[in-house]
């Protein structure tokens, strides 16, 4: 590649981040190439980077937690690999200021939009594949992955929130949540319910609303679980 003294300082943090130096160039650029530039753009990398993305988390999620179904595997992957969390890491490697976009993206702050972030990481790791192989494509998204895939932590977080809180409780020695529809409102086709949780570790009664009781449960559970740890804090 290019003498890095040719390079931005921008370019040469970035590169240090990925933890790939690209023996095509030109690769890296077209990955850092939004389509609003023209027809030459990364949204082909982007394409593959989402396959191998896919494929390396589901691999690793399948050897750290062994005991999972299929289900939560496939739960946490998803959580894993959504656009929310690749715009995370994106903005760890501070991509934006090199993205290469059409004059309206500049405009409208596109270099900061979770989309166009997380896309341009998918098309990293498929530009990363494309110039150095699946080996090397997989230990960098392992890398930027890494303080993501605690198994204990997944699993937790995969958790329904009742489940969550009567583990909780079971744990404490302390009488199960107990859940109470309060009231229902709407047409038979659009209900909807307000469920309270009353958890002896919270003075007061958890109120949530959601479109059936099951969901409207789920919420006060998870609205019970934040204030507990609040209390904790």
């Amino acid at each position: 590649m290019p003498n890095p003294n040719t390079q931005s300082p921008s370019r040469i943090r970035l590169l240090q981040r990925l933890g790939h130096d690209f023996e095509n160039v030109e690769l890296l650029e077209l990955a850092l190439t939004h389509r609003s530039c023209g027809k030459h753009n990364n949204e082909r990398l982007e394409f593959l980077g989402d396959s191998i993305l896919g494929f390396v988390i589901g691999q690793r999620l399948f050897e750290i937690i062994p005991d999972a179904t299929e289900g939560q595997l496939s739960r946490v992957r998803s959580a894993l690999v959504k656009g929310e969390t690749l715009a995370a890491i994106a903005r760890e490697f501070d991509l934006g200021e090199s993205l290469k976009l059409g004059g309206g993206e500049i405009k409208s702050g596109g270099f900061r939009r979770d989309s166009i972030l997380a896309d341009a990481v998918e098309a990293l790791i498929g530009a990363i594949y494309e110039d150095a192989g699946f080996e090397k494509a997989k230990s960098c998204v392992l890398n930027w992955f890494d303080s993501r895939l605690d198994a204990q932590q997944l699993m937790e977080t995969d958790k329904d929130p009742k489940t969550s809180l009567q583990e909780l409780m079971q744990s404490r020695k302390l009488a199960l949540p107990v859940y109470e529809v309060v009231s229902v409102d709407g047409e038979h086709h659009q209900q909807s319910f307000v469920v309270q949780c009353r958890v002896a570790l919270l003075a007061e009664p958890v109120q949530a609303k959601a479109t059936s009781r099951r969901k409207a449960e789920k919420a006060a559970a998870a609205s019970a679980l934040s204030l507990i740890k609040q209390q904790q804090l």
